[in-house]
């Protein structure tokens, strides 16, 4: 673990969207159950953990051939899923703790914001939108556009790149071992906020810091 975090080292921070900006978990387990029920399974809290931090695509062609559901449109049970989560996050758009105050933080600091989010672009939009945060981002990227998703750190290496930022530059804010693992890939450091629903994970020890919201990560920048 790094001693101490300090913006000194770097020139752009990357936020991952679900369970880092948003308490998204919750309602992705509503919405995967709800579809996934329809479809023939039965998901039980175990069953989440096998895929956090994948694309949803992914999630969904994983359940499909590990329970041999017989999905033949793949696309429609990520539509329906993404249909519910659009209304959920509308329904209740609460930002985790510190993280307007954090994006405010780093734009008066000139340093360039970034996100690169697992989820489709149209949630991406409607969770920014929800929360009234779209205007803080220089760049935002989905890993729906790129061949694979996180753990490969594609998408991170991306977004570094629309922001002109040296890998090496960039500060990484991630909630699961999937997106840790991404960053470290790419050649960033990483802050790892584990979110709160999932089980805990020694491994997330990889991650260069460690804190348990994003409001005590600004006390530690603000004391730089």
């Amino acid at each position: 673990m790094n001693p101490k975090l300090s913006l000194v080292n770097y020139d752009a921070v990357i936020f991952d969207m679900d369970g880092v900006l948003i308490d998204s978990e919750p309602q992705w387990k509503i919405a995967m159950e709800n579809v996934f029920k329809s479809v023939g399974l039965e998901m039980e809290r175990k069953d989440f953990q096998k895929t956090v931090g994948l694309r949803i695509d992914e999630v969904i062609a994983f359940w499909n051939q590990y329970k041999a559901l017989g999905i033949q449109d793949e696309k429609a049970v990520e539509d329906a899923i993404i249909d519910q989560m659009i209304l959920l996050v509308q329904a209740n758009p609460i930002p985790l703790l510190g993280v307007i105050d954090t994006l405010e933080f780093l734009k008066k600091s000139d340093i360039k914001i970034g996100l690169a989010t697992s989820s489709p672009i149209r949630l991406l939009n409607a969770v920014l939108s929800a929360l009234k945060i779209t205007e803080y981002f220089d760049f935002v990227h989905s890993a729906e556009k790129e061949s694979y998703g996180k753990p490969h750190p594609v998408v991170y290496i991306s977004a570094a790149k629309a922001l002109s930022i040296k890998p090496s530059r960039c500060l990484v804010i991630e909630d699961s071992f999937n997106g840790v693992i991404a960053g470290k890939a790419a050649k960033m450091d990483v802050v790892c906020i584990p979110e709160k629903t999932h089980e805990s994970n020694p491994k997330m020890n990889v991650a260069d810091y460690l804190f348990e919201d994003m409001s005590k990560m600004l006390k530690v920048l603000k004391h730089d």
